[in-house]
């Protein structure tokens, strides 16, 4: 059986960043050593489903990108390699690398230009299911930036081996054939809706079926890669044991019907195969079901038509994976209060935001200290839900509305509409760290601001 060191054995997770000793060359010397992974930018095209051909960007020639797996505490070295026609940045989520890895203009991290070669080196110090994936401004071209096919999981496999599974299966929920409307009245906002799509590499009922056999343990990793949808993904006739989120373990597992991802979050769940029969994972909601977003489950020795059972969502909340009493924290320095507003319709696509009344690069830089604690208060007054993400950094989730929380830890949290939700971090990864909506078009319409060390 296929028992892989277990991502709880990360150890003890601190609010450290990832690694220190982070370095980037522009090219690789010539006759210099291969590199231990290479992401390659170039066009792809894949059917999605039966008859509908995506036409897009993608890492190494397919939709999603190989799955890079790397050794907790091991350098590694990458090639990155634009072979198209346009600059691009690919961003490695949820670690913490230097600027110049991170791979975010906003920072000043060196952009990869059209037909250009980059090597990196970095050393992941912290274990669990991380991922990479462009972060080249979008604007109102839905056929760059994460509108595109550029993502792909990154796992870091840690060091011990504290838990048990029989087979680990990765999946990416993604939407496809992206179109701007405007809403009008009485939201009077633009949006982007999409035609089609997928939970893994195709829509549901197109490609092969994920097989399992009765009495397996199997760990799936999930990952919302959407531009700007939230999801929520079940597993008829079966439980999902939620281990951690965003790759880190939470202080508190709990077995779910269902599980709920902002963009750019992922869990982590281990489901008992116990119902053998054709199943099918995928949204609760029928419609994102008939648009794609599921995936089939089959037990060996089973066949027949996939099956659904009705499933209820309950009210998403992070309250129930946090700890119980606040523990001792090192002391905060400061309270950072950030609102955010969307700007009145101007009539082009699309709505433009503001973080405290700015919108980047007029946002008023965060300015912190090095080695010291910060509270970043997040307020959200709009309709829609904002993942917000912190590069270079994890942060502790430590006021959900009025309750406190303690010990979830996490790099994009989503702030619900019209509530607060309070983090903390140690500012220990110098240099500037962008902080921003994950929604494509907010992101690119001015919805971030930076984290400047003093």
């Amino acid at each position: 059986m296929d028992r892989r060191e277990f991502l709880l054995a990360a150890g003890a997770l601190t609010l450290a960043p990832a690694a220190r000793s982070l370095h980037a060359f522009p090219a690789a010397a010539p006759g210099a050593s291969k590199p231990d992974h290479t992401i390659r930018i170039t066009r792809a095209s894949f059917e999605v489903a039966k008859g509908r051909v995506v036409q897009t960007t993608g890492y190494n020639g397919g939709v999603p990108g190989p799955l890079i797996r790397l050794k907790q505490g091991v350098p590694v070295t990458m090639d990155l390699v634009n072979d198209t026609a346009a600059p691009e940045f690919v961003h490695f989520h949820g670690l913490g690398t230097s600027i110049l890895v991170d791979g975010a203009e906003e920072e000043g991290s060196p952009v990869l230009a059209a037909g250009a070669m980059r090597r990196i080196t970095f050393t992941p110090a912290q274990a669990g299911n991380r991922w990479y994936h462009t972060h080249a401004m979008a604007m109102a071209d839905v056929t760059r930036g994460a509108y595109s096919g550029q993502y792909g999981f990154l796992y870091v496999e840690p060091k011990g081996d504290p838990g048990r599974f029989d087979q680990e299966v990765f999946l990416a929920a993604r939407h496809w054939e992206p179109t701007v409307v405007h809403r009008g009245d009485p939201n009077n906002d633009w949006t982007v809706t999409y035609g089609i799509s997928s939970l893994g590499e195709r829509a549901l009922g197109h490609g092969e079926p994920i097989r399992v056999k009765e009495g397996q343990r199997v760990l799936f990793h999930l990952l919302n890669a959407s531009a700007t949808r939230q999801v929520t993904l079940a597993l008829a006739g079966h439980r999902f044991q939620v281990i951690a989120l965003d790759g880190n373990p939470v202080p508190q597992s709990q077995t779910l019907d269902a599980v709920q991802l902002a963009v750019a979050e992922r869990a982590d769940v281990i489901v008992e195969m116990n119902n053998p029969g054709v199943w099918i994972m995928g949204a609760p909601r029928d419609q994102d079901r008939s648009d794609g977003m599921g995936v089939v489950i089959e037990y060996a020795g089973r066949t027949g038509e996939p099956q659904w059972k009705p499933v209820t969502a309950v009210p998403w909340d992070y309250g129930q994976f946090a700890g119980g009493a606040v523990g001792s924290r090192a002391e905060v320095e400061h309270v950072f209060d950030l609102e955010f507003h969307m700007m009145p319709d101007e009539g082009t696509a699309f709505n433009r935001w503001m973080v405290n009344g700015k919108e980047f690069p007029h946002t008023d830089p965060i300015r912190v200290k090095r080695g010291k604690r910060y509270r970043l208060a997040l307020h959200n007054g709009h309709e829609d839900g904002h993942p917000i993400h912190l590069h270079r950094h994890l942060f502790e989730v430590v006021k959900l509305g009025d309750k406190p929380v303690s010990g979830l830890i996490k790099d994009t949290v989503n702030v619900p509409r019209d509530q607060t939700v309070e983090v903390e971090f140690v500012a220990d990864n110098p240099g500037p760290s962008l902080l921003h909506c994950h929604m494509q078009h907010h992101m690119d319409y001015g919805f971030k601001t930076l984290i400047d060390y003093a």
